[in-house]
């Protein structure tokens, strides 16, 4: 296994892992983000590698999100790390060429969601929590307009993302944002076992194939993804997403 620090890289049975690891919490910065886009090149360009699994090597943390300190007055670091959550890693994955499977265990927030969203299936252990908390802090979740009322429908869509509640792995499953829930201990296994099935199967079919079902599910959601990092930078700046920010890292309501 390799590793830079935040971020773990294996391969075995022609299954590439990557495992987040950046304590305590995964909160998304700047590396940790870089280490994962590099990794999933680094996995597509390895034709040994024939699937790839995306998991967290902390106990009941898959990832609270964005780390806040990118968002307190600092609007060039924002697009910057915007530009890569946004684009850099939806175009890797989309060219990939290979089936990639997030294995969501504990928490999955903001920016996490993003990184589970942006593989093609996701399983949940029974533990994990979902959630969209950026409007509790004056920001939009502004990634998933674009994807979430294609796979919930618009009503539930704009419940989850507006109310900024959390809910639990068997919602997510009946709302078809995750394929599966299985015990947490079974988690890994799980995803693993799922890998194997997709490793086994033609690799130049299952390339070819996934290429025509990225192009068919588009639905011009990656244009949409340039007018998602206008909006979330318009709104970070904002006199309100500041209070906000303050406010939750001062554990204190905001004075909005």
């Amino acid at each position: 296994m390799s590793g830079a620090g935040n971020l773990h890289y294996a391969v075995s049975d022609r299954i590439a892992e990557i495992s987040l690891d950046r304590a305590p919490v995964n909160a998304l910065n700047l590396p940790l983000l870089e280490g994962l886009i590099e990794a999933l090149r680094r996995a597509a360009a390895d034709d040994s590698v024939r699937a790839v699994v995306l998991a967290s090597a902390l106990p009941r943390r898959f990832c609270a999100g964005l780390d806040l300190d990118l968002l307190r007055g600092k609007s060039g670091e924002v697009r910057r790390f915007l530009d890569k959550l946004y684009l850099e890693l939806a175009d890797v994955q989309y060219n990939l060429g290979k089936p990639s499977i997030a294995a969501v265990g504990g928490a999955a927030r903001g920016g996490g969601m993003t990184l589970a969203i942006s593989c093609d299936v996701l399983l949940a252990g029974e533990s994990a929590t979902f959630g969209y908390p950026e409007i509790d802090l004056g920001l939009v979740p502004a990634i998933h307009f674009v994807h979430l009322p294609r796979i919930v429908g618009r009503h539930r869509a704009f419940e989850l993302l507006f109310s900024g509640r959390s809910f639990a792995a068997d919602e997510a499953a009946k709302l078809g944002l995750v394929s599966r829930v299985v015990p947490d201990a079974q988690l890994r296994d799980a995803a693993f076992s799922l890998a194997k099935i997709f490793a086994g199967k033609s690799p130049s079919a299952l390339r070819l194939a996934r290429a025509a079902f990225m192009r068919a599910n588009d639905l011009e959601s990656r244009r949409s993804v340039g007018d998602a990092v206008e909006l979330f930078c318009n709104v970070a700046t904002t006199d309100a997403a500041q209070e906000g920010l303050r406010a939750f890292q001062e554990k204190r309501p905001p004075r909005w």
